[in-house]
């Protein structure tokens, strides 16, 4: 296993703030060429948003394709699927962390520790690189993808809940029911959409994930995902996962919350788990 402190001096490199985003991360996130995306569309009048309020949302159950060991120490806040592995980060102060695991084994293969004052929240992949966020600090970290190594900081306004990316940006929670959307480049937020679902906003937005054009999002201390269109940020639909994780595998007193999506686009598998799971589901969606 390999051990790194991510705020280690001597890997640090001497680079300053400029804009809310260091210099060394904005260079080395940049792809080819960035199109910011457009805000969401407005309104086109009362009778269409009382149309989207009364339109029931459909219901998804889960069917449980098969399960994987999961460290019941690891407190999940951000997890995702690349190259045959999931990456993981795990949160409270002095806990918090950044992992590559073994899906078929649970096996923590790789590690960075991050600084006891900073609480780990969701990561997401960005040509070679890992970007992160942090509760409360305002204050995220760039590593590079294959040594864990630090390569740059930067900053944003508010907390940091969860993180993923469609082909363009990087899409950021932060506990409300706003998403917002990062320029890779610069780490700066573009824009942003209010989610609502038949109407109400929908808050405590957690952990995320862009499966087939769609963001889901974990619903903080609650067992539903949220299917979200990114454009428009009207939910589309619920998974209800109440049930998954059999009582007999509750700890008391330890056990948390449903948090934690990974999806691979390639094979179209999707999993989830929770903060304190025993276990990773593999599961397929039912419509009720």
């Amino acid at each position: 296993m390999n051990a790194i402190d991510l705020l280690e001096p001597h890997r640090m490199k001497a680079i300053s703030l400029i804009a809310g985003c260091t210099l060394a991360a904005c260079a080395l996130l940049a792809p080819a060429t960035h199109a910011a995306g457009a805000s969401a569309p407005a309104g086109t009048g009362t009778s269409a948003r009382e149309a989207v309020a009364a339109r029931p949302l459909p219901v998804y159950g889960v069917q449980v394709v098969r399960t994987t060991p999961h460290d019941i120490n690891a407190f999940t806040e951000g997890l995702f699927y690349l190259n045959g592995y999931f990456y993981e980060s795990t949160g409270l102060d002095g806990h918090s962390s950044v992992r590559k695991v073994k899906p078929e084994t649970g096996q923590v293969v790789q590690r960075a520790t991050l600084p006891p004052e900073m609480f780990g929240e969701g990561i997401a992949p960005w040509h070679g690189h890992l970007v992160g966020l942090t509760w409360k600090s305002q204050t995220g970290f760039v590593l590079d993808l294959d040594s864990f190594e630090t390569v740059g900081q930067f900053g944003y306004p508010g907390e940091g809940w969860g993180l993923t990316h469609d082909d363009t940006e990087l899409v950021m929670s932060d506990g409300s029911a706003d998403i917002r959307f990062l320029n890779p480049q610069t780490l700066i937020e573009t824009h942003r959409i209010h989610v609502t679902a038949q109407g109400k906003p929908v808050d405590q937005l957690n952990e995320l994930e862009w499966v087939e054009g769609e963001l889901y999002a974990n619903i903080w201390q609650t067992d539903r995902i949220a299917r979200i269109d990114p454009h428009t940020g009207n939910v589309v639909g619920w998974i209800d996962c109440k049930g998954l994780l059999p009582a007999k595998d509750f700890i008391p007193q330890h056990t948390d919350v449903l948090n934690g999506i990974a999806y691979d686009p390639a094979t179209k598998r999707l999993w989830v788990t929770g903060k304190f799971w025993p276990k990773v589901f593999e599961i397929r969606l039912v419509r009720r």
